[in-house]
């Protein structure tokens, strides 16, 4: 036995000699990645392949029998690429030394984890970050979220979620930056940037991985892991442009996802992952499969078996697999039997040890593995103040009336009501795999920094107590107790501030919802409240746009606040007390019923569109057709103007576009300005206005800004039917304002 072992370590370090010598010779990391290709078996490739989720804890026995002692005995041979779900400094240390030490060619492993939207410290949630229109603070965050996380041991996230969607019942809204492709593209390479950095080899970056290629935000009915069926139009110039956007931007790696598209499964669309993405776009990462997506091509209809599975999704160009085996069980059979070609598989390791070299991890296995560092940068003070800034620009005044806010430092008699206001947990949103439970600032923890004078009623109890990720929550709609005491408060108060909405893991993956009003019983006791005292604030914390037409027709002030992580309490009372003026805008349009959806400001023009004295146009008979909030809106404690808008064509090449914007009012304040653009008549027919441009100023009282903008071929063309981009001469409206129904308006011609 112990001649065995010194052979072994013979072999080992004559191949670890050799391969030094040869990375030190080469110039490149493709020229470092075909040497070490050349020295891998078929098994070992295919293990490149192959992704596990932790299964073992890597600080106990090793383990015996079963599974577990299968994959245990696949890190040993090299035939693992990846893990999953494996942090902390000392964990990753411990299972990247098996690896690097104990197979073959010691090749390291990369540790993903859902890094969503934070770490330790929690940033809003990404739909609430797209509120605040406001790039460097997204990318910062973003940036704050790898710091973390590469502290811990991981060198690579599942984010960000670009998929543009269109309907608030699916519960992954809040994963992504809204229903817009212009504003998604923005905000996709601002979080590639925060996550990688300007050098992936630097021990506080990690990969980014874009997802869900492609579609995924349009599943039937709002349904999770439900079928797309869309055309080409949307396709090419909604669904993926932002992925796209992050290509552009260098993303390291990309996801496909659960759904069908037009009868293929994506994890097996060839059309996508190889002619599109890696062929056309030129993408040099590797592209992941969601958790089992390539085993669920058998209970789509697609595959036969798991093997039959493993040939259609490394044909396509599925590089790595998550947690289904079918690579690492049936890969190596298919090349040998001709199902699979080897220079495939040779295509999808180039890709993945590209990514590693990239990475640092062949210098340093260990560069994230420092306990010091993750002991100092876990909740760091300037984390929390980052998120905290993050919060404060993602909070959306809805309503206003009678200026009631922002409320007086010396406010007397204020009473704050709802069970969400003293909850720490939900205010961390979904998606917060690394935080601590019940670590977020609530909404009365930060209102009792700036007065004592609040009093606090529960309400009916909402939600079940023991709510968690994995499962589905529980609401209350019989229990009514805790109404009268709410009410009780409410008649002794001059002001009220109800804190109602969704739990955090309402929201999220497979929290798709058929109904978008306030859940259980807090409809009800909004109304008792409103009965005794008119002099209300509604603070909605929430993952996606809800239905709140009464809401709206009858509180005086409305405050969107998401779910705004670690800081959140701290965040809305600073906005709540003026503090901080409010300049989110709404990424998703919010409508007045379920029945419309999906509701989006971009839509298509139809051959009937306006009113008509007859019944025969296109129109509900028991809706309007508007929505409650549009795309784009949101208020401020002071207001603004636009005048003077030019648009000057002497460039043909560049149309320059300038407005003039005002503060009209008293207070320091920041605004969006929105520019849109409408093609009047293609030969594809374009929506009825299209967002191609946005500028956040800040602006002190009655100063003004003259804001300019530039639309090239880029902003001004589409891509046609067989996705070839194009533009086109014709008549253009543009349209410049604060929203997507608020603005002025000029045409002109492009010749």
């Amino acid at each position: 036995m112990i001649y065995r072992i010194q052979c072994l370590l013979a072999v080992i370090l004559q191949i670890t000699l050799f391969n030094t010598k040869t990375m030190a010779q080469e110039k490149t990391i493709d020229q470092k990645v075909d040497s070490l290709l050349q020295l891998m078996t078929l098994e070992e490739k295919v293990g490149q392949m192959n992704q596990y989720n932790g299964f073992w804890d890597v600080t106990g026995p090793v383990p015996e029998g079963g599974n577990a002692a299968v994959k245990y005995e696949h890190l040993k041979k090299g035939w693992v690429g990846s893990m999953l779900n494996v942090v902390g400094a000392q964990e990753v240390r411990k299972l990247q030394k098996l690896v690097v030490e104990e197979s073959r060619l010691g090749i390291p492993l990369i540790f993903g984890f859902d890094v969503i939207h934070g770490y330790k410290t929690i940033a809003p949630i990404p739909l609430a970050e797209a509120a605040s229109w406001d790039l460097k603070a997204i990318e910062n965050s973003a940036r704050i979220a790898a710091d973390e996380a590469s502290a811990v041991g991981i060198n690579w996230t599942f984010a960000p979620m670009v998929d543009i969607s269109r309907d608030a019942r699916w519960g992954r809204v809040m994963e992504g930056a809204g229903e817009d492709t212009y504003l998604g593209s923005q905000i996709a390479k601002a979080r590639v940037v925060g996550f990688q950095g300007n050098d992936l080899s630097k021990p506080n970056t990690i990969a980014a991985c874009v997802k869900h290629f492609a579609a995924y935000g349009f599943a039937e009915a709002g349904k999770d892991y439900n079928t797309v069926d869309i055309g080409t139009t949307t396709l090419f110039n909604t669904v993926l442009p932002p992925f796209k956007a992050a290509v552009d931007a260098d993303v390291k790696t990309v996801m496909n996802g659960f759904n069908l598209l037009n009868g293929i499964p994506v994890t097996a669309d060839k059309f996508l992952q190889r002619d599109i993405l890696k062929s056309k776009w030129g993408f040099d990462g590797f592209v992941i499969s969601d958790w089992g997506s390539i085993g669920e091509l058998v209970p789509h209809g697609y595959a036969k078996d798991l093997s039959h599975a493993a040939d259609l999704a490394a044909n396509a160009g599925s590089d790595m697999d998550m947690e289904s085996t079918a690579y690492v069980s049936h890969l190596v059979e298919n090349v040998k039997n001709g199902n699979v070609d080897e220079s495939l598989v040779d295509d999808a390791v180039r890709r993945i040890l590209k990514v590693k070299f990239e990475l640092g991890l062949f210098d340093d296995p260990y560069r994230y593995c420092s306990e010091e560092r993750q002991k100092e940068r876990l909740n760091h003070k300037d984390h929390h103040a980052g998120v905290l800034e993050m919060a404060k620009k993602s909070i959306v005044l809805l309503k206003n009336t009678g200026n009631l806010l922002p409320l007086q430092k010396n406010q007397k008699n204020i009473a704050v009501i709802g069970e969400l206001a003293s909850d720490n947990n939900s205010p961390l949103g979904s998606w917060r795999l690394g935080s601590d439970d019940h670590s977020g600032i609530s909404v009365l923890e930060g209102l009792k920094k700036f007065t004592q004078n609040v009093s606090y009623a529960k309400g009916p109890q909402v939600f079940d107590s023991e709510v968690s990720f994995l499962n589905e929550v529980k609401v209350n709609e019989t229990d009514t107790s805790g109404i009268d005491e709410a009410v009780a408060l409410a008649k002794v108060s001059d002001v009220v501030i109800m804190v109602l909405g969704e739990h955090g893991f309402q929201s999220g993956e497979a929290r798709s919802r058929t109904q978008l009003n306030l859940p259980g019983l807090q409809q009800e006791l909004l109304k008792a409240v409103y009965e005794v005292n008119k002099n209300m604030v509604l603070v909605l914390m929430n993952g996606r746009p809800l239905t709140i037409e009464w809401e709206a027709e009858n509180i005086p002030a409305i405050l969107e606040a998401w779910q705004l992580g670690s800081q959140s309490g701290n965040a809305i009372a600073q906005v709540l007390f003026g503090e901080y003026n409010p300049s989110g805008k709404l990424p998703m349009t919010f409508p007045r019923s379920v029945g419309q959806i999906p509701l989006y400001y971009n839509h298509f023009s139809t051959g009937r569109p306006n009113s008509q004295p007859n019944v025969f146009w296109s129109h509900y008979s028991d809706e309007k057709n508007e929505p409650l909030f549009p795309f784009g809106y949101g208020l401020s404690y002071t207001t603004f103007d636009y005048t003077n808008l030019k648009v000057d064509t002497s460039d043909e090449s560049n149309i320059n576009v300038s407005v003039t914007v005002t503060n009209t009012g008293d207070l320091m304040g920041e605004e969006v300005i929105q520019l849109y653009i409408h093609d009047k008549v293609a030969s594809v027919v374009r929506p009825v206005k299209e967002l191609k441009g946005f500028k956040k100023i800040s602006l002190a009282p009655k100063a003004s800004q003259n804001v300019e903008f530039v639309l090239t071929d880029q902003e001004l063309g589409f891509y046609d039917q067989n996705y070839n981009f194009m533009t086109e001469p014709g008549e253009f409206e543009v349209m410049v304002g604060t929203s997507s129904q608020e603005y002025l308006q000029k045409t002109f011609i492009k010749n």
